[in-house]
């Protein structure tokens, strides 16, 4: 077992503080990944809060990971010492599942095996990327690009992962006109990729206050959803919505900004049901569904796009004696657009 500093919350809705935790010994296909750097996503918080529900505890988060490799197993074929490798939101899942055969280990049916506040193969808890090191098997990694910088690739394993994969699946691309409901951590992505995809994107936030920041990422279009004229004037427009907010919206006002057989997707997770007036979907066979992250291959291919079109994610770099006061940041939306740990200050 190797000894790595870490930051910890020791109880629900306790603070984070410094500490040690146990990494697992190199096994035969595992890989040792020095963490550069580590991103703080909303869901980090949630689950650190226990939002989410019963979480473990004391509780490594973070599953934004970047980092360069320093050990590798005897059986590892994919990496040498010296690369430069990544982490998401998963570190194992079931290999045997039709979904896991598929390429779609995110929706493993034998159990995923989530980056913390998860019970590893072993029965031990998983410890996150706010720390030093993590020990991962090799085929659940990814190589990060060249032309990224690991500061900015760090938030590309799930902000990136969580919008490209639903704008691929729903076929973004010239001739669709795409939404993103909010201008975060998440959102910001959405319309980097989207406006890559070649799509039309339009944002759609709460105020104005970003739209110079959304224009410049690459939005076409930049509403105001706290103005009732958007509604009336966007209506029947979209064909993908992806909301990207934690928080409950009106669902049925957004159901009717699409197009027949247009789909709102959720990927952000309000800790509350939402409801639902099912009308405008019969009346325009239009859907709401739901997508979660990618799989390995799909965030490998996540990562060039990124890099072929020469982007990352905007961050802003802390140390991690900033981890807290970050926390209560991102709760009242002040930060552009994803904060990184240096782990350096670990």
């Amino acid at each position: 077992m190797t000894t790595v500093a870490a930051y910890a919350a020791p109880a629900a809705k306790a603070p984070l503080e410094r500490t040690t935790i146990e990494r697992r010994p190199v096994g035969e296909f595992d890989v040792l990944i020095d963490i550069k750097f580590a991103g703080i996503c909303h869901s980090d918080i949630h689950q650190v809060r226990e939002g989410w529900g019963t979480a473990i505890f004391p509780m490594v988060p973070g599953h934004e990971i970047a980092g360069v490799v320093s050990e590798v197993g005897p059986g590892v074929t994919k990496y040498k010492v010296g690369d430069r490798a990544g982490v998401g939101c998963f570190v194992d899942s079931c290999r045997e599942c039709d979904h896991c055969k598929a390429g779609q280990e995110q929706y493993c049916t034998g159990g995923m095996i989530q980056t913390y506040n998860y019970l590893d193969k072993d029965g031990q808890p998983t410890y996150g990327g706010y720390s030093e090191k993590i020990v991962v098997d090799e085929n659940y990694t990814v190589r990060i690009p060249d032309g990224l910088a690991l500061n900015s690739a760090a938030p590309l394993l799930c902000a990136g992962i969580t919008l490209y994969s639903p704008l691929k699946h729903w076929g973004a691309g010239p001739g669709k006109k795409v939404a993103i409901v909010g201008l975060g951590g998440l959102g910001h992505m959405g319309v980097k990729i989207a406006h890559a995809l070649g799509a039309e994107v339009t944002v759609l936030s709460q105020s104005l206050r970003k739209k110079d920041d959304g224009l410049k990422l690459g939005a076409d279009h930049y509403y105001a959803t706290s103005d009732p004229k958007t509604f009336e004037e966007l209506a029947g427009t979209f064909d993908l919505i992806v909301s990207t907010v934690s928080a409950p919206l009106d669902f049925s006002g957004y159901v009717n900004l699409l197009k027949i057989d247009g789909a709102l997707v959720n990927v952000g997770a309000p800790e509350e049901p939402i409801s639902v007036n099912v009308f405008p979907l019969i009346m325009g066979r239009r859907s709401i569904a739901g997508s979660a992250i990618g799989g390995i291959a799909e965030t490998q291919e996540m990562l060039d796009f990124c890099a072929e079109h020469g982007f990352g994610a905007e961050i802003e770099v802390i140390a991690a004696s900033e981890i807290n006061e970050a926390y209560e940041r991102v709760l009242n939306s002040d930060v552009r657009y994803r904060f990184v740990i240096d782990t350096a200050t670990i």
